[in-house]
């Protein structure tokens, strides 16, 4: 009796409220139960109205679901439903039809929707609620439907509590949620055992209508799409209400999450879907990190890195002690900075060293040319800047002319022989690269700074986060930024740069010192000193900082190469540095090593744009890149007296005939030959690598060449330097251990793929991983952490890896 007298009181109830709401006796809908299968059929003259009446408890917000199947597939006369609430209408046709790509079309005779819940009141007593369903169709015969409505027992879901359900195109879910007290953002995690069918997770305000189809759930809220791993943070400051919806959402296709796309509208008829593409799904929303973590991440970071700044004042201060006080200068010697005290009672001989008659320029009687023509012998205080000095050519020893192709064709070179030019002109050549490094910072990264802003604009307000392939397990919004700690770990590129620049410029001002308080300039001993290169290498390392950090903005497949930009210079600077130290006469000029880094940038875009499938861009790079590096072992092979013009190639025919086939005879530069052979066949490998396996990452491609062709220079430097004789002190070689070590945990977090562009948004969240430093930063950001002090480090190596030659003369070191 009571399972009978529940339906007659909702019949009743039905009844007072259909006539309180102004129905007239000749509609009379047919009361309804919840959980009961309602049959029926439908034509042009024949409609059913349902009326279902529940009580809502005070506080309780309640959801109902209804069910709708139709036999019929015929598309001309659907069967339409129309469900009437109290604030709104939800209305859909069964078969209920999706759209794919070619006009596809996928149609479903299942349909089941949840109609938007009451919000609650505040009235203290319960208030009654009603929904009317009706069902209706233009067909000129009978359609038979069935019709099931429910109400959610799970509607809300509840923190650190995961939820099963099932969902398909037709049968889309949602569910609410209420941010409980002291938590101020949540993630939720999606997780589903298969990768297809394509899904949609998205986050909706407590609004009506929800928008939980495929052709609309883009409409509101902030989206994801999903395969098998889904995360989106979510912030109580978005939602006035403190409240939210969580969408679930199937596409009829999966070529949105990287599955097939279909071919073409050929062959495709009015197929029935019903529970072919359904997916298991589990949600789970976790409270997010508190303010405090913020905090202790910033301290975290800067704490870190001023660790360098106080290690480096730690060994300046040693390096004052020890070195710096001796300002007692003895009798016949003077003192170098940073290099101790230097008898200067034994006559600087620049006479040929034994084994190098060929081609020696007896200086003794060439010096009185050098002292009237060379600034050297002028007093303290007398380098001052004049237009005269200034480099008008590549060349600036016009007085030597005829006689440094002798000199630089020796069999046996010395620095004496490459450092022969007037030291302020050729200081003032490297401040250029400091000064173009610094325009260069500026122009570019305006433009990209005000891109990355409207990339992380355009996703805030459209809400759609496949723009952006964050690793979404660990992005820690703040502000207007989706992904901080991203950002903020780039903050060791910046502190490092600058403390590079100011190790550098400590030593710039000790050298010049040390030139004010003597008349050095007569000594011919060490490296020469030239810290222009220097300071660009910190400027770069900086900018790497902030490009990396403006990638980060809104990471993706267009604005990778802001990330790798500056890493390029970076590289090419380094191996300039490295050929400077003993080539400082013949090294390439500020102009024209940015050009070449304007080139390889234009191919790294012209890579991005083409380089995924067009195999002529391949054939075309790969070209470009073997002809490079043939010229450019030329240059290095007969230190620059090889001219790059239209007769080239005629000349190398002709010395590959009468050096290797007419008479084949050894290498005179034999070192120089092994270098760069090795060289070629590492450069000649990865343009046939990439000519076979066209990689999509091409910035990255680039980036290895670079990296691979700087490793070997700097291998065959310190092999070159110990075959020489020549010591590694302590701190450059506490600088190559701390480099390797440091370079390879780096290398070990870069390898730990967070995401990545090169697959679909969706495809790239599978890779998605929780943070593993103070709860704040991922993989990919220690490896942030790490490559700054790998690279810092790598710098101080470059800076101090000659520091033993400082004593030695230069007719004793030798060039190679």
């Amino acid at each position: 009796m009571a399972g009978r007298a529940a339906p007659a009181a909702g019949a009743l109830l039905c009844a007072l409220l259909w006539a309180a709401a102004g129905g007239g006796p000749g509609d009379n809908p047919a009361p309804g139960a919840f959980g009961h299968v309602y049959r029926g059929a439908v034509n042009i003259s024949a409609e059913q109205v349902y009326a279902f009446a529940y009580r809502s408890e005070p506080g309780q917000v309640d959801a109902v679901r209804v069910y709708v199947n139709s036999s019929s597939e015929n598309l001309r006369y659907p069967v339409l439903f129309v469900v009437r609430q109290q604030k709104g209408v939800l209305s859909w046709q069964v078969p209920l039809i999706f759209r794919g790509l070619y006009q596809r079309t996928y149609n479903y005779q299942e349909v089941s929707r949840t109609l938007c819940p009451s919000e609650p009141t505040p009235e203290t007593r319960p208030s009654d609620q009603i929904i009317f369903v009706d069902v209706a169709s233009m067909a000129p015969f009978n359609i038979a439907y069935e019709l099931l409505v429910t109400r959610l027992e799970h509607f809300q879901l509840e923190t650190n509590k995961a939820f099963n359900f099932t969902a398909s195109p037709s049968q889309p879910q949602y569910f609410l949620y209420k941010f409980p007290q002291g938590v101020d953002s949540v993630i939720i995690n999606v997780v589903s055992d298969a990768a297809y069918p394509c899904s949609v997770v998205s986050v909706q305000d407590i609004v009506c209508p929800v928008y939980d189809l495929d052709h609309n759930v883009e409409f509101n809220g902030v989206y994801q799409s999903m395969t098998k791993q889904a995360a989106i943070t979510v912030q109580r400051k978005d939602f006035p209400g403190e409240q939210f919806f969580v969408v679930f959402v199937i596409k009829p296709e999966d070529y949105a999450c990287g599955g097939s796309v279909p071919s073409s509208i050929h062959g495709n008829v009015n197929r029935t879907w019903n529970l072919q593409r359904t997916k298991n799904l589990q949600v789970t929303i976790v409270p997010s990190i508190k303010k405090s973590v913020y905090v202790q991440a910033m301290f975290f970071s800067f704490l870190s890195f001023l660790s360098f700044y106080l290690g480096s004042v730690v060994v300046a201060f040693v390096h004052y002690i020890s070195t710096d006080m001796k300002l007692t200068v003895p009798p016949g010697s003077v003192s170098i900075a940073g290099c101790g005290m230097m008898t200067s009672s034994h006559p600087i001989s620049a006479s040929t060293p034994e084994g190098s008659s060929y081609g020696a320029i007896d200086e003794s009687s060439s010096s009185g040319g050098r002292q009237l023509s060379s600034p050297e012998h002028r007093p303290p205080g007398s380098d001052t800047d004049s237009s005269v000095e200034e480099e008008s050519d590549f060349d600036t020893m016009p007085e030597i002319e005829s006689d440094k192709n002798i000199i630089r064709t020796k069999v046996f070179l010395y620095l004496s022989d490459l450092s022969r030019k007037d030291r302020r002109i050729v200081s003032k050549k490297y401040k250029i690269y400091f000064w173009n490094i610094i325009t260069i910072a500026v122009f570019y990264a305006l433009p990209v700074i005000q891109l990355v802003i409207t990339y992380q604009t355009v996703v805030n307000v459209t809400g759609n986060q496949d723009i952006c392939y964050y690793n979404f397990l660990c992005a820690h919004p703040l502000g207007v930024l989706s992904a901080f700690n991203n950002i903020l770990s780039n903050v060791g590129h910046m502190m490092l740069g600058f403390l590079f620049l100011l190790i550098v410029l400590r030593r710039d001002i000790l050298h010049r010192r040390a030139m004010e308080m003597k008349d050095i300039y007569t000594l011919d001993y060490g490296i020469p000193k030239h810290f222009g290169l220097f300071y660009a290498m910190g400027i770069a390392l900086m900018m790497e900082g902030v490009l990396s950090a403006c990638y980060h903005v809104c990471p993706n497949y267009s604005n990778f190469q802001f990330d790798t930009s500056f890493m390029y210079m970076i590289a090419g600077l380094c191996m300039l540095k490295l050929y400077q130290t003993r080539h400082p006469d013949i090294n390439a000029s500020a102009y024209s090593a940015y050009a070449s880094f304007a080139v390889v940038i234009s191919l790294a875009v012209l890579g991005v744009v083409f380089g995924k499938n067009d195999m002529w861009f391949w054939v075309v790079f790969s070209m470009i890149h073997v002809l490079a590096s043939l010229a450019l072992s030329t240059q290095i092979y007969y230190m620059g007296r090889f001219k790059i013009d239209v007769g080239m190639f005629r000349r190398a025919v002709m010395v590959l005939y009468t050096d290797c086939i007419q008479q084949c005879s050894r290498p005179m530069y034999m070192d120089r030959m092994v270098l760069l052979i090795v060289g070629n066949l590492v450069n000649w490998s990865f343009a046939i690598f990439g000519l076979v396996y066209r990689p999509r990452d091409f910035a990255s491609y680039i980036l290895g060449i670079f990296i691979c062709n700087l490793l070997l220079y700097l291998a065959f430097y310190i092999i070159m330097k110990l075959r020489s004789s020549e010591k590694i002190l302590p701190i450059p070689m506490f600088c190559i251990v701390a480099t390797a070590v440091v370079w390879a945990a780096a290398l070990y977090f870069f390898f730990q793929t967070l995401s990545s562009w090169e697959e679909t948004p969706a495809e790239s969240r599978e890779k998605n991983r929780p943070c593993i430093l103070l709860g704040f930063f991922d993989d990919h950001d220690v490896w942030h952490f790490l490559s700054a002090a790998a690279l810092f480090f790598s710098f101080l190596v470059l800076l101090t890896l000659d520091d033993d030659l400082d004593t030695v003369r230069r007719d004793k070191i030798p060039v190679f």
